[in-house]
């Protein structure tokens, strides 16, 4: 994993853990699609894009809940588990970019996170995701 910081922000180590505990609560949410916990990971304003079946794709957040709440979870499947964080940098105590590898039953992503830390809560602003392998 690689992890870059701005040289002009102040990044403490609670600022640190505290992503590393959101990328977690992310990685939770698309393993157990448990839908209560969205607002604890993303932004009511959140815009997701990427292709899906050869087309680019947009959703906003509420579309993008129905989609979770519509999804049967890889916890319910008893799929194996496969999330990784491949980077996280750190532009100021208030915003981050991660890109992270996470398994969706037999579909593998590389997800793009723009973070933003609101109120003390680092929150996901923005999503670009890439299938990388699987059926779509």
């Amino acid at each position: 994993m690689t992890v870059t910081f701005n040289p002009s922000a102040s990044i403490d180590r609670a600022c640190s853990l505290g992503l590393i505990e959101a990328l977690q609560k992310y990685f939770d949410l698309m393993y157990d699609c448990d839908t209560s916990r969205f607002d604890q990971v993303f932004r009511s304003t959140v815009q997701l894009h990427g292709y899906r079946d050869g087309q680019m794709v947009a959703w906003p957040a509420r579309e993008y809940r129905d989609i979770l709440d519509k999804r049967q979870s890889p916890k319910s499947l008893n799929a194996a588990r496969a999330d990784e964080i491949l980077m996280i940098d750190f532009a100021s105590t208030t915003q981050a970019f991660t890109k992270v590898r996470v398994r969706i039953n037999t579909m593998l992503f590389v997800d793009y996170l723009t973070w933003h830390r609101i109120d003390g809560q680092w929150l996901i602003t923005s999503k670009g995701f890439h299938v990388e392998s699987g059926e779509a």
